[in-house]
C-alpha cells in the first residue's frame, strides 16, 4: 500500500466510470476516503457505494468546498479527472471549443484555485490531472481536444514548478487509448490511433500508484509515450511528417 495516501481525504471528478471509477477504487482500495464527483447521478452514487465514498454529483468546476465539507474539512488529494473528448478541426465551432476549454482546462485552474489557499498554509497537498497523451503528443481528427489537453498539461507543470517547495505534490498522467467510453466515442480516428494498444482503466490507476511512490510528476501508463514525445521535443519536423502521414492514412480510409 501506498503510505502517502492511506487515511487521506481524495477527491475524484469524472469518477462515475472508466479512469475515474478505477481511481477511486484504487484510492479506497489504499486506505483513502473518497469523494466520488460525476455528472451523472446515478454512476456516481453506484461508485461511491462500492467504495464505500461519498456521492456529489454535478459540475466538478464547483464542488471543492461542498467536497471539503463531506471529507470533515480537508481535501489532501484532488484528482482533476473529468473531461470532454471533442473532435473536429479549426471549424468545430465556438460552442465546442469553449466545452473544451471550459472542462478540459478550467475546470482544473478553479480547483487549484479553491484548494491551494490551505494546501499552501499547511505545506502539503496532491493534485492530479488526467491529461492524455495528446497533451504531449496530438491526435488527428480532434482539435479542440489536442489543444486544450496540452494547456491541461501546461498548467499542472506550471502548478509544480511553482509549489514543489511548498510541499505540493503535483501528477500528471498522460495515457493513450483507455477502453471508456471515451475511447469509443473517437470513432475512426481512436480506432486507427489509439484502439490497437488501449488498456483498462485500472492499469491507469496502477501507473499512477507507481508514480506516487516514486514521486514524479509525469505518468506514462503507455511507456513508448516518453519515446514519442522526445522525438516531438528533438525533431519536430520528423514528427510532424510521421504525424501527417497518420493523418493521410485516416483520410484514405474514412
Amino acid at each position: 500500500m501506498v503510505q502517502a495516501v492511506q487515511g487521506a481525504g481524495v477527491v475524484v471528478t469524472g469518477a462515475g466510470s472508466g479512469i475515474g471509477a478505477a481511481l477511486a477504487r484504487r484510492f479506497a482500495a489504499e486506505g483513502a476516503k473518497v469523494v466520488v464527483n460525476d455528472l451523472d447521478a446515478a454512476r456516481a452514487a453506484a461508485v461511491a457505494e462500492e467504495t464505500g465514498g461519498i456521492a456529489l454529483p454535478g459540475d466538478a468546476s464547483a464542488i471543492v468546498a461542498d467536497a471539503r465539507d463531506a471529507l470533515g474539512g480537508t481535501v489532501d488529494v484532488y484528482c482533476a479527472n473529468a473531461g470532454v473528448g471533442c473532435a473536429g478541426t479549426e471549424a468545430a465551432g465556438e460552442e465546442v471549443w469553449a466545452r473544451a476549454w471550459d472542462v478540459n482546462v478550467m475546470a482544473h485552474v478553479r480547483a487549484a484555485e479553491a484548494l491551494l489557499p490551505a494546501w499552501l498554509a499547511r505545506g502539503s497537498g496532491r493534485f492530479v490531472s488526467t491529461v492524455s497523451a495528446a497533451g504531449l503528443l496530438t491526435m488527428i481528427g480532434a482539435a479542440p481536444y489536442s489543444v486544450t489537453k496540452h494547456g491541461a498539461y501546461a498548467f499542472a507543470e506550471w502548478l509544480s514548478l511553482t509549489y514543489r517547495h511548498r510541499g505540493v505534490k503535483v501528477h500528471a498522467i498522460c495515457p493513450q487509448g483507455v477502453r471508456t467510453d471515451m475511447l469509443a466515442a473517437t470513432g475512426s480516428a481512436g480506432d486507427l490511433v489509439l484502439k490497437p494498444t488501449a488498456i483498462e482503466p485500472e492499469e491507469v490507476a496502477d501507473a499512477l500508484f507507481k508514480g506516487i511512490a516514486e514521486d514524479r510528476f509525469l505518468i506514462l501508463p503507455h511507456p513508448e509515450v516518453a519515446g514519442f514525445h522526445q522525438t516531438r521535443a528533438g525533431d519536430p519536423d520528423r514528427w510532424l511528417t510521421h504525424m501527417n502521414r497518420i493523418q493521410r492514412t485516416w483520410e484514405e480510409t474514412r
